[in-house]
C-alpha cells in the first residue's frame, strides 16, 4: 500500500515539476535542473565553509569593515574576471565551453555547451557576476579562517584590478591621439 502511494506521489511531483519547466521556458530550453544543482551544490559549499568557520571558533564581526567591503569587492571583480573570461584560463573552462572568439584585451567569449549537461556549468564558469557569487563567498570566508593571508591575495587582487584599469586608460589615451 505505502509503495503504490509514493509511485502516486513521485510521479505527480514529476508531472508537476515538467510543467513547471514547460510553462516556464516558453518554448526555450532552460537547463532549470542544472540551475537547481547548482544551487543545491553553491548551499553545499557555504555551508561547508560556514561550518569550517564553527569549528575553528571564529568570530563573526559586528559590522563589516567599509574598507574590507571595497577591497573584497576588487578582489571578487578581478578573480571573476580572471576565471571567467581570461585566455589563460581558458584550459579550466574548455570541458565546459566552445571558443567563439575575442572579447576584449586578453578575454575570450566563450558559450556554455548544450551537450552532455554541461550547459549549467558552462554557463557558470563564463558569466564574471555568476563567478562572483562563489568568490565573494570564499574570500569572505577566508577572511574569517585565514585574515591576513586572505587579506594579502585580496591586496594583490585590487591591485591587478587597478593595474588593468590604468592600461586600459592609457591604450584609450593612446588611440585617442592618434586619431582612432
Amino acid at each position: 500500500m505505502g509503495t503504490a502511494v509514493d509511485n502516486r506521489l513521485a510521479r505527480r511531483l514529476h508531472g508537476f515539476l515538467r510543467s513547471t519547466k514547460r510553462d516556464y521556458s516558453a518554448g526555450s530550453e532552460r537547463p532549470l535542473g542544472g540551475y537547481l544543482t547548482a544551487m543545491a551544490g553553491f548551499g553545499a559549499y557555504t555551508a561547508a565553509w560556514a561550518t569550517a568557520v564553527r569549528l575553528r571558533g571564529c568570530s563573526l564581526p559586528d559590522r563589516p569593515v567599509p574598507f574590507d567591503v571595497v577591497l573584497t569587492s576588487l578582489a571578487t571583480f578581478r578573480l571573476s574576471r580572471l576565471l571567467s573570461k581570461a585566455a589563460v584560463t581558458s584550459p579550466l573552462r574548455a570541458p565546459f565551453t566552445r571558443y567563439v572568439g575575442p572579447q576584449g584585451p586578453a578575454e575570450l567569449h566563450e558559450e556554455a555547451r548544450a551537450d552532455d549537461g554541461n550547459d549549467t556549468v558552462g554557463e557558470l564558469v563564463t558569466c564574471p557576476f555568476c563567478m562572483s557569487v562563489w568568490v565573494v563567498s570564499t574570500l569572505t570566508a577566508g577572511q574569517l579562517l585565514w585574515p591576513r593571508a586572505t587579506r594579502t591575495a585580496m591586496g594583490g587582487l585590487a591591485a591587478l584590478a587597478g593595474a588593468d584599469a590604468l592600461q586600459l586608460a592609457y591604450a584609450a589615451l593612446v588611440d585617442k591621439s592618434n586619431g582612432k
